[in-house]
């Protein structure tokens, strides 16, 4: 299996968040699109067809043909639809940036289907630029998506998104190197670990774990409850406690021994065991953040209801059991727990017992999805942020 990069782009500079607060300068309602407003005539039942750009390396492959993807083959046969598959996106505000121009505008950006994380896709949302999808016609999303995953605050009851895969943020760090176990984000801060520790640099990605190792409820953060956090990392910056902020390449620095404990996914995390059972994945007590990259048909896509038919395969839970072997993050869909379980290869059997892919109810008692920032917070909240990182 190929080494993963990290799924969560770390935010550079304010980004969208600049787009979105000189939106606000010239007046948001010009670029909201009203529901009634973002449907175009879908060609689906006469173009056999759709447009579908993920994430580098976010799907499974053939082991002997690096360009043949199963799971959306399967699907072709299934239903005659083809299925343009690019992997163009690499950062969350790149893509803002190439498709917003014609969103704004009330135009087609040439895709049927994306999948972004979390946070881009409450962009999406609040904009009115992701249609609403046709739950009718996705009877295995109705039935086997994750309850945890359901309704998040940016989507309330999943009308206009769905997960595409899943992951928890918490920490990483060399048990056999540290000489210790960490059980804490507070554990994070003992002076045996001075420059030794990395955290993300992308606000996005890094706040939430921060302010629970404080005791915060992520649902219902406030600003008072952000500062309190960054008061406390810019301390830690100010003794030279933390070694440095990371994008994906956090993974390296633990690999090789660069740092003993960092901020890190879950998924990232089953790989760096498997080169190194030295390695260790903790939620810690306080509680770490569940989170979602999360498929869209944007506005004006010309073949909606293909790309929901495409959404729908990928909650069968035999096509999710598949995937999930393959990107080894949290599956959105818990049933496809009991096909690995039912596999005859012992390898992909333990992945139905790992609960890194399928967490169990002690875990997900520790697991939150954070309340999203709003439009309104960003620049403040990012500005503060981003100096003490220096971005």
């Amino acid at each position: 299996m190929p080494e993963l990069p990290s799924r969560r782009a770390a935010l550079r500079g304010l980004g969208a968040a600049g787009l979105l607060a000189a939106l606000a300068g010239c007046g948001v309602p010009a670029a909201y699109v009203p529901e009634d407003r973002r449907r175009a005539p879908d060609l689906s039942d006469r173009d056999r067809a759709l447009a579908f750009s993920n994430w580098p390396l976010y799907i499974d492959t053939d082991d002997e043909d690096e360009e043949s993807r199963p799971t959306l083959e399967a699907f072709t046969r299934k239903t005659g639809i083809q299925v343009r598959y690019t992997e163009e996106i690499n950062d969350n505000d790149e893509f803002f940036g190439k498709v917003s121009p014609a969103l704004m505008n009330h135009q087609a950006t040439g895709h049927d289907l994306v999948v972004v994380s979390d946070w881009m896709a409450a962009r999406f949302v609040h904009l009115g630029w992701a249609q609403k999808m046709d739950r009718s016609a996705q009877s295995n999303v109705a039935r086997h998506l994750d309850p945890q995953l359901r309704s998040p605050a940016f989507d309330e009851g999943r009308l206009h998104t769905v997960p595409w895969q899943s992951g928890i943020t918490g920490i990483a760090y060399n048990r056999r190197a540290l000489g210790r176990e960490i059980k804490s984000v507070k554990d994070l801060w003992h002076p045996d670990l001075a420059g030794k520790v990395t955290l993300f640099s992308g606000l996005d990605e890094s706040f939430s774990l921060l302010m629970q190792g404080n005791g915060t409820d992520v649902t219902r953060w406030t600003a008072s409850d952000f500062h309190q956090m960054c008061d406390q990392v810019e301390d830690m910056v100010r003794r030279k406690h933390i070694r440095r902020f990371t994008g994906n390449d956090y993974t390296s620095d633990l690999g090789k021994g660069d740092v003993l404990a960092c901020q890190a996914y879950s998924g990232d995390a089953i790989q760096l065991r498997a080169d190194n059972p030295d390695i260790e994945f903790v939620v810690p007590e306080e509680g770490g953040e569940l989170w979602a990259e999360s498929l869209l048909v944007p506005n004006l896509a010309r073949h909606k209801a293909n790309a929901e038919a495409l959404v729908d395969h990928y909650y069968d839970p035999e096509v999710a059991a598949e995937l999930a072997a393959a990107v080894n993050y949290v599956c959105p869909v818990p049933a496809a727990r009991e096909v690995l379980a039912a596999s005859p290869d012992r390898e992909t059997a333990r992945l139905a017992e790992n609960p890194l892919i399928f967490p169990d109810d002690a875990m997900r008692r520790r697991l939150a999805v954070a309340r999203d920032i709003s439009s309104a917070e960003r620049p403040a909240l990012a500005k503060r942020w981003n100096a003490i990182v220096g971005l």
